[in-house]
C-alpha cells in the first residue's frame, strides 16, 4: 500500500489507521516472525491465506445458510457494581461483551481489547452491529492501569473507543506495528509499548506478557499482516490470568502453560469459527483443550454474543461450549454481558443454562464444509 493510497484511505475513514514506518518498522523487521522478502507477518505455521480459501464455497455457505445468526430477542446484560480495585490480593473479571474484559488483578485493572463502538467495521452505517449495547458508558469505566491490545481486527481494536480513551493517563501494551494506529488516533507515543512474542512489560510488580497466537491481522486494502498479533499473560504478585485474543490451533499452547502458568482464569475465544477459517478461530471444543494446555484453572468464553462474525447461529458457542466442558471436566464461568466473575466461585449464567437445556443437539457449526488450503 502506498503512502498516497493509506492518506487517501485514511481521509474516507480514519478508523483504518496508519501504517507503519520509520523507526517502528525497523524494529518490527528485527522480530523472528518478519518476512523480510514480503514484508509481513508471518504464523510459526502454515496458516490460511485469503488466497487459498474456497471462495465459492463460502459463498454457497452464506446462501444456503439459515441459522439464527442474529438473536430474535432483546438479550438480557447486567449493569455493574463498583468496578474500582477492592483489595491488592484480589481476582474478578468483568465481561463488557466480544472480547472487552475488565480485569482486576492484585490491585490493578487491565481493560482488553476495548470495543464500544456501535460496529465492528471501519463504517457507523454498515458492517456487524453489536446485538446490545454496552453494560456501561465508555467514560464511566473506573480509573485503569493498563489497555491490552491483542490484535488490529475492528472487533478488538475499536477507532471510536481508542478516541474516547486518548485523554486518560493510561500505558497502552500492543503487538508490534499496532502503535501507528494508537499515535494517528491521539495516543501519545510514550504510552504505547509494542512487544513481540515473549516480550514483557511492568506496571509496578505486575507482568504483561505477549504470547504467541495463530491469527492475522490488517484494517484496509494491501494491510494484511502489516502489524503482529498476540495473546497475553497478565502476571500479579498472587494471581495469574491468560487472555487468548484471536488464536487457531497451534502447538504452542502448552509451551506458554509451562512457562507462564498456571492460570486462575484463562479467557479464550469461542465464537465466529468454522471449517473454512478453523486456521485461525478455535471454537468451543478446541478453545477447552487450550484451557487444558495452558494449564487453566477457570475458563471465561469470550468472543461471541456481540457481533455476527459467523454463520452459526449466535448462540452456539456458549450452547456448545457448556457441553464439551462438562465432558471435559472443565470449571466454566460465563455470566452475561455487564457480568463479574470470581473465579473463587464460578458460575454459568442460568440464561446460558437455559439456552443450552433448549438446543437439542449442538450445532455441526459447518464442520462438513472442507477446510481451507493452507500455507505460511
Amino acid at each position: 500500500m502506498t503512502a498516497f493510497t493509506v492518506g487517501f484511505v485514511g481521509t474516507l475513514a480514519p478508523s483504518f489507521g496508519a501504517k507503519p514506518a520509520g523507526e517502528r518498522l525497523e524494529r518490527m523487521s528485527e522480530s523472528g516472525r518478519w518476512d523480510a522478502a514480503k514484508k509481513v507477518f508471518r504464523n510459526p505455521v502454515p496458516t490460511m491465506r485469503t488466497a487459498d480459501m474456497d471462495f465459492w464455497g463460502m459463498v454457497k455457505a452464506y446462501a444456503t445458510n439459515d441459522a439464527e445468526v442474529e438473536p430474535s430477542i432483546e438479550l438480557p446484560t447486567e449493569t455493574p457494581g463498583d468496578l474500582a480495585p477492592r483489595g491488592d490480593d484480589r481476582l474478578r473479571v468483568t465481561w463488557m461483551g466480544h472480547s472487552s474484559m475488565l480485569i482486576e488483578i492484585d490491585g490493578k485493572l487491565v481493560l482488553t481489547d476495548p470495543v464500544w463502538g456501535p460496529r465492528a467495521s471501519p463504517w457507523s452505517f454498515m458492517g456487524p452491529a453489536r446485538f446490545h449495547e454496552p453494560p456501561i458508558a465508555v467514560d464511566e469505566l473506573p480509573e485503569l492501569d493498563a489497555i491490552l491490545i491483542s490484535h488490529d481486527h475492528y472487533d478488538h481494536l475499536d477507532h471510536p473507543t481508542v478516541v474516547a480513551l486518548a485523554d486518560r493517563d493510561v500505558p497502552w501494551f500492543v503487538p508490534l506495528g499496532v502503535g501507528a494506529h494508537l499515535e494517528a488516533w491521539g495516543i501519545p507515543a510514550e504510552r504505547i509499548t509494542e512487544l513481540d512474542w515473549w516480550g514483557e512489560a511492568t506496571v509496578g510488580e505486575h507482568r504483561f506478557v505477549s504470547t504467541p497466537a495463530r491469527h492475522f491481522s490488517g484494517r484496509g486494502i494491501g494491510d494484511r499482516n502489516h502489524t503482529l498479533w498476540t495473546s497475553w499473560a497478565l502476571i500479579g504478585p498472587h494471581h495469574r490470568v491468560w487472555f487468548s485474543g484471536d488464536t487457531g490451533p497451534a502447538d504452542f499452547f502448552a509451551e506458554i502453560g509451562e512457562r507462564l502458568g498456571p492460570f486462575d482464569a484463562t479467557m479464550i475465544e469461542v465464537g465466529a469459527w468454522n471449517a473454512l477459517w478453523g486456521d485461525v478461530h478455535l471454537g468451543p471444543e478446541a478453545a477447552v483443550e487450550v484451557h487444558r494446555q495452558v494449564r487453566g484453572a477457570v475458563m471465561i468464553p469470550v468472543h461471541w454474543g456481540t457481533f455476527n462474525l459467523a454463520l452459526h447461529a449466535w448462540d452456539a458457542p456458549i450452547v456448545e461450549l457448556i457441553t464439551h466442558a462438562a465432558n471435559a471436566d472443565t470449571t466454566l464461568a460465563a455470566p452475561l454481558v455487564g457480568g463479574t466473575i470470581d473465579p473463587q466461585a464460578p458460575s454459568v449464567d442460568g440464561f446460558w443454562r437455559d439456552r443450552a437445556r433448549a438446543s437439542a443437539t449442538p450445532s455441526a457449526g459447518l464442520a462438513s464444509l472442507t477446510p481451507a488450503l493452507s500455507e505460511g
